[in-house]
C-alpha cells in the first residue's frame, strides 16, 4: 500500500483524573517536518512523542496539537510556614515588650502575613499522564495513518491510469517508427528528381541518405527506456511502502527520454504523440508531488 502525505487524524482519552486529546494534520513536504504544540506542562514528553510518531510518519510537514485538561480538585497544596510564623510572633512579642504595648495579636491575623502559608503545585505525576497521553497519541496517529491510506490507494489508481496512458503513446511511436524510412526514401527520391530533374537516381546512394536521415531520427533506445521506467514505476507502486522520492527520481528520467524523442521527430504524429507523453509525465510528477 502507499498513503499521501496529506492527512488528518483526531482522538480523545479521558480518564477520572485527565483527559487528553491529540489532532494531526500534514501537507507535502519533501522531507519529514513535525511541529507539536502541547501545553507547557507536557513539554517533557515532547521526545517521547517524537520517536512515537516516527513509527508512523516517513515524510510530510505534520502539525500535532495536545490539550490537556486536569479533572482533580486542585493540583496544588497549601503549605504552613511554621518557622515563618514563630518569627513573626518573636519579633511582635519583642516589640509589645520595647513600647509596653498589649501583644493582641490573633490567629486570623497572623495568617494573613506574607509566607506563613503558601499555595505550591504537587509534583507531576508523569507516569499517570503519559498513561493517558500516550493511547491517544497511537489513537490519532493510526487514525491519520488510515487517512492517508485511503486517498494514497486513489492515487494509485489514478498513477497507474496514466502510465497505461503513457505505454499507448509509447505504443504508436513504435509502430509510427518504421513507417518513416518508406516516407524519407519517397520524400528524399522526390527531391532528388526535381533538383537533378532526372529519373535516373543511384539507389543504393538514396538508401544511404535515407539510413543517414533515419538514425538521426532514430528513438528505439529512448522508447526501451521509457517503457521500462513506466513498469518500473508500475511495480513500485504495487509493492508500496514510501515510495516518494524513487517515483519522483524515476519521472525525472521518463521526462527526459521524452524531451529527447520530441527534440528527434522529424514527423508530426510523433511530434504530437510526444507532447502528450511529457503532458502526462507531468502529471504523473504532481501526484506523486503527495506520495510519501
Amino acid at each position: 500500500m502507499i498513503k499521501s502525505m496529506t492527512g488528518f487524524g483526531r482522538y480523545e482519552v479521558s480518564v477520572t483524573e485527565r483527559r487528553v486529546t491529540v489532532e494531526m494534520k500534514a501537507v507535502n513536504h519533501r522531507y519529514s517536518d513535525i511541529s507539536i504544540k502541547l501545553p507547557k506542562k507536557l513539554g517533557f514528553f515532547e521526545s517521547a512523542i517524537r520517536a512515537e510518531l516516527k513509527n508512523y510518519i516517513q515524510r510530510g510537514k505534520v502539525d500535532v496539537f495536545i490539550t490537556y485538561e486536569d479533572f482533580t480538585e486542585s493540583n496544588v497544596c497549601i503549605k504552613y510556614n511554621r518557622e515563618i510564623a514563630a518569627a513573626y510572633m518573636k519579633y511582635l512579642d519583642q516589640m509589645a515588650g520595647e513600647f509596653g504595648l498589649d501583644n493582641d495579636i490573633r490567629i486570623s491575623t497572623l495568617s494573613r502575613y506574607p509566607e506563613v502559608f503558601s499555595m505550591e503545585e504537587q509534583e507531576m505525576d508523569e507516569e499517570g499522564i503519559w498513561k493517558v497521553l500516550h493511547p491517544a497519541l497511537q489513537g490519532a496517529a493510526e487514525n491519520f495513518v488510515e487517512t492517508r491510506i485511503r486517498e494514497g490507494e486513489n492515487l494509485k489508481a489514478d498513477l497507474l491510469a496514466k502510465l497505461e496512458e503513457m505505454l499507448n503513446q509509447v505504443a504508436f511511436i513504435e509502430s509510427r517508427s518504421p513507417k518513416l524510412m518508406d516516407e524519407y526514401k519517397s520524400r528524399l527520391r522526390e527531391k532528388v528528381k526535381e533538383l537533378l530533374e532526372d529519373s535516373q537516381i543511384d539507389e543504393n546512394r538514396l538508401l544511404m541518405e535515407v539510413a543517414i536521415l533515419a538514425d538521426r531520427a532514430c528513438v528505439d533506445e529512448e522508447l526501451v527506456r521509457l517503457k521500462s521506467h513506466i513498469e518500473t514505476s508500475k511495480k513500485t507502486l504495487e509493492a508500496g511502502g514510501s515510495i516518494g522520492r524513487k517515483l519522483d527520481f524515476i519521472a525525472q528520467e521518463m521526462n527526459r527520454e521524452a524531451n529527447t524523442i520530441l527534440s528527434k521527430a522529424n514527423d508530426l504524429e510523433i511530434s504530437e504523440r510526444a507532447i502528450e507523453l511529457k503532458t502526462e509525465i507531468e502529471k504523473v510528477r504532481e501526484q506523486i508531488q503527495n506520495i510519501e
